[in-house]
């Protein structure tokens, strides 16, 4: 595999959260940063200011992904502006929370398009500009445990995640010919605005049912994502890595341990 892709990042919903750890974290190993957000600017040029503390470039763009299309233009906005780019990490989503008995197909369809039709398209217009360069590069899809697990009241974003760590798998058999590789990061409960959290530390033993108990703190995912990202992870293609804390693996354990059907 190359490496010797641009240091140029594309980081989408990096104005808080995991996007935010991120964008700063790779500026710090030396990349130059396009920041995407949906609804916070504020937040998207405090992002920028700390990319530009780490002494590299900032770029900042809206990106609504409810209009996908329209959305995947913006990776080659900031890829212009930046003079390139060798890194996407698709992390900008959207949740869910009813059951699919009573869901309309605008609600479903509105969660698809955020988490699985813009991821793909954003990698598309990444990947075409990689291949032309041909000097190789990194796309990272965050997905989430539910990649894998399913979440009562959560079928449309267990769908999206689970369909978008196919659709990586897949982009990484027929972009390894270009020296692109594809990961999926898979974090669980992450102390962010996402799950209604501040961020800040998790407080440990604060998750009693985790091995590791406490929620997560975006920095952490942030690490491995930046790893993912690095030319050391130059072998590394069509995998996913669980951040989670051990909860994953609780499955059994945690079920014999329920005392009662509230979790319906």
């Amino acid at each position: 595999m190359t490496d010797s892709y641009d240091r140029v990042a594309v980081v989408t919903g990096a104005d808080s959260g995991i996007g935010k750890a991120t964008a700063v974290l790779l500026a710090e190993h030396g990349f130059d940063v396009g920041i995407t957000y949906h609804e916070d600017e504020e937040g998207a040029w405090e992002t920028a200011a700390l990319v530009r503390e780490a002494g590299k470039a900032a770029a900042v763009r809206r990106h609504d992904l409810t209009d996908p299309v329209r959305a995947a233009h913006v990776v080659d906005e900031l890829a212009g502006e930046l003079g390139g780019i060798g890194v996407l990490v698709n992390n900008a989503g959207t949740g869910s929370s009813e059951p699919l008995l009573g869901m309309d197909y605008e609600r479903w369809r509105s969660v698809l398009s955020v988490d699985l039709d813009g991821p793909f398209l954003c990698a598309q217009r990444a990947a075409r500009r990689m291949a032309t360069e041909g000097r190789g590069g990194r796309i990272v899809n965050v997905t989430s445990v539910h990649e894998e697990y399913p979440r009562v009241g959560a079928g449309p974003y267990c769908a999206a995640k689970g369909g978008l760590k196919l659709l990586s798998r897949v982009l990484a058999l027929e972009l390894a010919v270009y020296g692109i590789t594809v990961n999926t990061v898979a974090p669980g409960e992450i102390a962010t605005p996402m799950t209604g959290q501040e961020d800040r530390v998790p407080r440990a033993g604060s998750r009693p049912g985790y091995p590791i108990p406490r929620p997560g703190d975006a920095r952490e995912v942030a690490a491995v994502i930046a790893f993912i990202a690095s030319p050391a992870a130059s072998y590394m293609t069509g995998s996913s890595v669980f951040v989670d804390g051990g909860m994953v693996t609780m499955g059994p354990q945690a079920a014999g341990a329920l005392q009662s059907g509230d979790w319906r």
